[in-house]
């Protein structure tokens, strides 16, 4: 299979050939232009997901050898939440080659927040299937760079940042409510409402509960206009 230019430069913006091209189509390729015989990237985002999380737990264990769990956590929360992956998206002009249906394209599909967080990861995945872990490290350490060396020790995850919002306006801490469950038992795909109770909410999908609450959490942030 023979990319074209478009995807080539992408790749250059990668730093990262693939030997199967295929792999790098189906990671671009969102749900809405999916048919039997073109699968979308869900299943990529889901391993990209995991083999993001090795890579920033390990590099931040190496960066700071004291530091303590209750330390390193919300510096890993920062660096791997969908906000984070959007603006690495974002930098490499991911948005420009995602393959959209018609909607999703009208909609702004190749801005949204969440569609470039998940394709950055399904991205990950189909270089860590094409190259193996090395190269999967090895470009995720290029692309998020200064990030993991500057990340900030006072990060919060964005359920952490949303409860304090509430408790500060007198309001209970918000709920979470699992909407649905998509997909096979191995790979599934929770969808998540973050909830205030002043009437407020938003929703996220992910391939863990934990995932979608996060980003759940983060787009409410968003909408209300808070900066984490």
């Amino acid at each position: 299979m023979r990319l074209s230019a478009e995807l080539e430069s992408f790749e250059a913006r990668l730093g990262y050939r693939f030997e199967r091209p295929e792999l790098l189509v189906r990671a671009l390729t969102h749900g809405s232009v999916t048919t039997p015989a073109r699968k979308d990237n869900q299943r990529l985002e889901f391993l990209g997901d995991r083999v993001l999380g090795l890579v920033m737990a390990t590099a931040l264990l190496e960066q700071d050898r004291e530091a303590a769990e209750g330390q390193l956590a919300p510096r890993f929360n920062a660096l791997v939440r969908k906000e984070t992956c959007a603006e690495i998206a974002r930098e490499i002009d991911l948005g420009m080659v995602l393959k959209l249906g018609r909607s999703e394209m009208l909609s702004g599909g190749r801005r949204k927040q969440a569609l470039l967080g998940d394709a950055i990861e399904a991205v990950i995945a189909a270089v860590y299937r094409d190259g193996g872990f090395g190269a999967a490290r090895d470009m995720i350490l290029r692309l998020w760079g200064a990030r993991i060396a500057e990340v900030d020790d006072d990060a919060r995850d964005p359920k952490t940042a949303l409860q304090e919002w509430a408790q500060a306006r007198g309001l209970n801490p918000p709920a979470y409510v699992e909407l649905s469950r998509s997909g096979p038992d191995h790979a599934p795909v929770f969808t998540i409402a973050a909830r205030l109770e002043d009437g407020r909410e938003a929703q996220a999908s992910g391939g863990s509960k934990r995932r979608a609450e996060q980003d759940a959490a983060q787009e409410l942030l968003t909408r209300i206009g808070q900066d984490i």
